[in-house]
């Protein structure tokens, strides 16, 4: 029954957490640059304004166009449901899995770039283009990322992952090092941050994911841009999990575990929204036709950190 109640507070935490992680990463972004910037609360009012305001849709548009914000809006909140982030004892840890994780946030991304290519603008097909392209290498990379934790944890269910790392069962490993390497910068392409995307900008050239959403407007607006929100504070909290689980409470530990897990998990997400912002105004956008590059980079260290290990365990 606890497992019950813990999953409930989480998949509202999740939600409600989300525009507050976006809001501070842009306002420690602004804060960088030398301006003010917007209140880190900004995206809730936001999203209260959009949802007000009337969905206007083309005339070519079909369902696909109109299902699409509700579909990605629950796949990536279903999958940002299945990650533990202030304990382990939740009633999906059983059937939580990093690859149905890679599942459903493929889903997302397909009925985006379906939808961005159904009303018939050059906008969308381009960024579908570039989307599905992105995808190409992104997912292979994070599948890298989890065959390799697999082969050290012996399992692909994060619960249990977390749970073999907080029992002392893993030292200094040069694999998960590349590993949490190829997670970063396949977070950053997931989320269409800088270098692979500007979501601060919607100059035609360099547009990705605002291309296949330019289409939208009020309440389908606001469930894209939740959609985004959460899968941001998805692989923040994926990343923590993995790579850094301490302070997350075990089953049994009790109401002060769970209060230590929440405190623990507010403050992987303050450190790693802030060091977000601070490397998004360091770095500049790379071309498009350096996606690959970059994407093929991410590969090639989730690759390394398998070989890694077998090598390791052969010796």
């Amino acid at each position: 029954m606890t497992a019950v109640v813990w999953q409930i507070v989480q998949i509202v935490l999740v939600l409600a957490t989300a525009p507050l992680v976006t809001g501070w990463v842009r306002w420690v972004k602004a804060r960088l640059n030398g301006r003010r910037g917007a209140p880190p609360w900004q995206p809730y009012r936001d999203f209260y304004r959009l949802l007000q305001k009337e969905a206007v849709v083309a005339h070519s548009a079909s369902w696909i166009f109109r299902a699409a914000p509700y579909i990605t809006f629950a796949s990536v909140w279903l999958a940002a449901c299945i990650v533990p982030t202030f304990t382990t004892n939740i009633f999906l840890a059983p059937a939580a899995d990093l690859i149905a994780l890679v599942a459903l946030l493929a889903i997302g991304r397909f009925w985006t770039a379906l939808a961005g290519m159904d009303v018939g603008t050059a906008f969308g097909g381009l960024g579908a283009s570039r989307e599905m392209m992105i995808a190409s290498l992104a997912e292979p990379a994070m599948l890298m990322v989890t065959f390799s934790l697999s082969l050290v944890a012996g399992t692909t269910q994060p619960a249990q992952i977390v749970v073999f790392v907080l029992g002392g069962n893993v030292g200094i490993e040069v694999s998960l090092g590349l590993a949490l390497a190829a997670m970063l910068m396949v977070a950053i392409a997931e989320n269409g941050r800088i270098p692979i995307d500007n979501p601060a900008t919607h100059l035609e050239l360099t547009m990705v994911h605002e291309a296949m959403v330019l289409e939208y407007s009020g309440r389908h607006l606001a469930m894209i841009e939740a959609a985004q929100m959460v899968r941001l504070t998805l692989f923040m909290a994926l990343i923590a999990c993995l790579f850094a689980p301490w302070g997350m409470a075990m089953p049994g530990a009790g109401l002060p575990g769970i209060l230590v897990g929440m405190a623990a998990f507010a403050a992987k997400l303050f450190i790693l929204a802030t060091a977000l912002a601070w490397f998004e105004t360091v770095i500049a956008k790379m071309r498009v036709f350096r996606y690959s590059d970059f994407l093929g980079g991410a590969l090639l260290l989730g690759l390394l950190a398998t070989i890694f290990l077998y090598v390791s365990e052969a010796v």
